[in-house]
């Protein structure tokens, strides 16, 4: 964990993971609403083993210094009840903090997000400057924001069955950025997270599949 400090002041924690050789670039990796777990950890710990500086800013800290949590429906609340005590902006702030820290390693930077993250991924790629490219995980906010423009090359990957993103947000989306490409999966949200019960192993391998080689394309 390192200490980093936000545009208003805010200082806050990060985990960062390193590659053993030279970096390819930089990648800030965007929490859930369950704070920088350990399922996260190992998402950032996984970017650093394909040779990425990966940095997950733990943007609850603004609420609650230090959270983390497993996928329980108590943990499900309480996420969602810090959330809402977070201003969207002000995570801005913090993930533009991760952005330059790794820029001022020298390094290109992707943004990488997941559900909360996902919509974070997205507005980094409409509101801060700098960012190589983005991509999106099943970001719920994102249909409602369609309406920016990115600076940046996106990627979106959303789930077929998610109760909580259904297929309008997919077709609201493409009618406003045709060009940005979509993956729809067989799975439902967080299909991704091998620590919930919604985890799809094949939609989870085929979309880190992709965003490699979106990321080699983009930062490499």
């Amino acid at each position: 964990m390192i200490t980093l400090k936000a545009e208003d002041g805010h200082s806050f924690g990060a985990y960062r993971a390193a590659p053993a050789g030279k970096p390819k670039a930089g990648l800030v990796v965007i929490q859930e609403i369950f704070g920088v777990n350990s399922h996260i950890k190992k998402v950032t710990d996984g970017f650093a083993a394909d040779g990425y500086v990966a940095l997950a800013p733990a943007i609850f800290d603004r609420a609650e210094r230090g959270f983390e949590s497993g996928y329980s429906p108590e943990d499900i609340d309480r996420g969602r009840a810090i959330r809402g005590k977070i201003d969207i902006n002000d995570m801005i702030k913090d993930i533009r903090a991760a952005v330059a820290s790794l820029k001022g390693e020298g390094l290109k930077v992707c943004v990488v997000g997941y559900c909360l993250g996902g919509t974070l991924a997205w507005l980094a790629a409409t509101r801060i400057d700098g960012v190589a490219c983005s991509v999106s995980y099943y970001g719920g906010g994102v249909a409602e924001t369609a309406s920016e423009k990115p600076r940046c090359p996106v990627l979106f990957h959303f789930g077929e069955t998610d109760q909580s993103i259904p297929p309008d947000h997919h077709a609201k989306i493409r009618a406003a950025h045709p060009d940005i490409p979509m993956h729809i999966y067989p799975a439902g949200h967080g299909f991704n997270c091998d620590a919930r019960g919604s985890y799809d192993a094949g939609s989870a391998a085929l979309a880190r599949t992709r965003t490699m080689e979106f990321l080699a394309k983009h930062l490499v």
